[in-house]
């Protein structure tokens, strides 16, 4: 038996119509497609330009980070030369 053509409501499509039903489904499809792919580089632009902010905020932060902890270890570092400075007055006032 041979394959029959498709069929709507029990009627038979013409070849032709078939054809031109089915190219338009597809370019409908394609053209889905295509929106959907231009939507998600619109996505993955933003996601690019968003991380990029988010990478100069991080060494914006890391840098800060690092800056304060060096002006702690001065300080720090002026507390204990002060300290031993007040031991060594007390030890020597004796």
């Amino acid at each position: 038996m041979a394959a029959s053509p498709s069929q709507s409501d029990g009627q038979v499509l013409a070849p032709s119509e078939a054809e031109s039903q089915l190219s338009s489904l597809v370019y409908e499809i394609s053209q889905q497609v295509q929106g959907a792919m231009e939507n998600m580089l619109r996505t993955i632009n933003d996601i690019g330009q968003n991380s990029t902010g988010i990478m100069e905020e991080i060494e914006k932060c890391k840098d800060s980070a690092i800056d304060r902890k060096k002006a702690l270890e001065e300080e720090k570092e002026r507390f204990q030369k002060a300290a031993y400075t007040v031991l060594d007055l007390l030890n020597n006032g004796d």
